[in-house]
This record gives structure tokens, sequence and C-alpha cells, in this order.
């Protein structure tokens, strides 16, 4: 790489930068095991910084109070499944309903789609309080998601009868994917993430009859993944 090159990538970031953002980053995955364990009302900047093994005063540095700390949870779970069902779209080959499979590939990815993780999107769901919060921070990834899914539904629509509401349908997939994460988090033995998965596929398929018997649909595994599925 030429030194123009590296000098159009920008300054590398210093240990120090490093150092912090790791911190930051470790004490947001201590806030997510205090929500999966305590529940929200149970996480405290107190508990979070025994979980992870330093000061509160660190603590209040990267977060000046609880809510700050807990939007900081939340721009990182927003940002990992944006991520993820980016990632899976990002493939122009694919036609609309192979990428209908990679957006619910990423519903249930087991980085996104865990127990862990799972309670943290429950909780904020079912507490009054912090869904105000949930709405700021996490709205427009699910409206980014909501619109690719119903741009996708258009396309297949064109060539399946009857014609659908694309957005109707879009958001009975959303409520299906959620209930069915629902019941992962509940149920875990009785509804394991690729069960979870292929009822989700045989929903798909019951929708939209025509566009999914030459679909790849087996779940490729996370790297490094060793989970029981």
């Amino acid at each position: 790489m030429k030194a123009d090159d590296l000098a159009q990538l920008g300054p590398r970031p210093t240990r120090r930068a490093l150092a912090k953002a790791e911190r930051r980053l470790a004490l947001i995955d201590a806030t997510i095991t205090s929500i999966a364990t305590y529940g929200l009302s149970g996480t405290t900047i107190a508990k979070v910084t025994e979980i992870a093994g330093t000061s509160i005063g660190l603590a209040n540095f990267h977060f000046a109070n609880k809510e700050l700390l807990l939007e900081g949870v939340l721009q990182h779970l927003a940002e990992t499944e944006r991520k993820l069902w980016q990632d899976r779209i990002a493939d122009v080959t694919q036609s609309p309903a192979e990428r209908l499979v990679a957006l619910l590939d990423a519903r249930f990815d087991p980085r996104s789609c865990n127990p862990r993780t799972l309670a943290v999107w429950f909780a904020f769901w079912g507490d009054a309080s912090a869904r105000a919060i949930y709405r700021r921070v996490v709205e427009a990834t699910d409206d980014a998601r909501l619109a690719v899914t119903v741009a996708l539904i258009d396309e297949i629509g064109q060539g399946d009868a009857p014609a659908r509401d694309a957005m109707q349908t879009a958001l009975g997939l959303e409520a299906f994917y959620d209930g069915l994460w629902l019941n992962h988090l509940l149920y875990p033995e009785d509804f394991r993430r690729l069960h979870c998965r292929q009822r989700a596929i045989e929903h798909l398929a019951a929708l939209f009859p025509t566009h999914f018997s030459g679909v790849q649909t087996v779940a490729p595994r996370a790297p490094g993944s060793q989970e029981r599925t």
C-alpha cells in the first residue's frame, strides 16, 4: 500500500484510545450480563462495575448515569444487528427470496439470537420506563430493516398471486420472528435456535410457495460456533 493510500485511511487509533474503547465495551458487556441476570430494575452502576471488575469512577467516566449506560447497551446491540443483516444481504446476485432468507438468518444468527442478548431486548420492550430509550436509540435500525423487507416482498409480490400488502406482510414477519425469539428465551430446550429458524423458513414458504422451492434454506453456522442449536 502506498503512502497516499495510508494517509487516506486516516490516523490509526492510539493505544490509549483502544484501551478506552475496550473498557467501554467491557462495561457494556457487563451491563448485558446484569440485565440478563437481574433485569433492568436490578441493574445498577455498582452491580455493573462489580461484574466488570472495575471502579464506579471509571464507569462514570464513560457513562455519567444509568440511562446513558443503557443507551450504550442498546446502541451496541443495534449496531451488531444492523451489521448482521447488512452483511447478509450484501450479495447483489441473490434473488429477492434469497435475500428474505438472508434477513431471516440475521435474526436467528447466534450472535443475536441467544438467551443472554434476547433477555436484554425483552427487558427493554417490557419495561414501560425503558421503551422511550429503546425507541430513541433503536427505532432507526428497526425501520431500516423493515424498509428492506417491504421492498423485497414488493419484488416477490410482482410475480406472485394474489398480490400482497407488502407493509402488512413485513410487519407480520417481524411479529412472527419476535414470537420465535420469545419462545427461544422462555423455552430454550423446546425452541432451539435452528428449530426456530426452520419454523420461520416454513412460514415464508407458506406465504410465497412459488418462490422458495429452489432457495438455499440451510442455515450457515457462525464462525467458530460450537453451540447446541
